[in-house]
């Protein structure tokens, strides 16, 4: 989880590939009037993600025996929790970054939907994972690999894979 820019796709094609498991970006999730919307630089409202997280819901109950890597970003306590009630054992890694670094990293990233000028939303919309929340935060103010350690890390920490 992220906003936008954080690196979540990068890190959970990687993760995804070291644990062997099913794949999904929450990008590919989007119905084609969230992409327009966005596209025009309009912030998504709740009622436009329902739709967005009902399918991501599905996606993981479908797959919540063997396992998955969802990249999404969840930005608030009520869509994790909609996706948890999905996949109780969910563990949600929050990619966290500066606004000036993902700021920089968005100005660099070429064909995406999601312009630069919705970060200000993302981060005011973000809710950091609370204390009761199964999951961990992780920086990525590092290198890529100094990343991937952090997440690996923060998942044996968890007892996870």
């Amino acid at each position: 989880m992220g906003v936008s820019g954080s690196g979540k796709s990068t890190v959970g094609e990687w993760l995804a590939q070291v644990l062997d498991l099913p794949f999904a970006d929450a990008d590919d999730f989007h119905p084609e009037h969230n992409i327009r919307k966005m596209s025009a630089g309009v912030p998504l409202d709740d009622a436009d993600r329902e739709p967005w997280l009902d399918a991501m819901a599905d996606w993981l109950a479908d797959r919540t025996a063997g396992g998955a890597v969802l990249v999404c970003s969840a930005l608030k306590r009520r869509y994790r929790e909609r996706l948890r009630r999905a996949s109780p054992r969910l563990f949600f890694v929050h990619l966290d970054g500066s606004y000036e670094l993902i700021a920089a990293r968005l100005a660099r990233r070429r064909g995406h939907f999601m312009p630069p000028s919705l970060l200000r939303s993302q981060f005011e919309a973000l809710e950091p994972l609370g204390r009761d929340e199964r999951g961990a935060t992780v920086s990525v103010a590092g290198t890529p690999d100094e990343t991937r350690a952090a997440v690996r890390g923060a998942l044996a920490d968890a007892g996870e894979r």
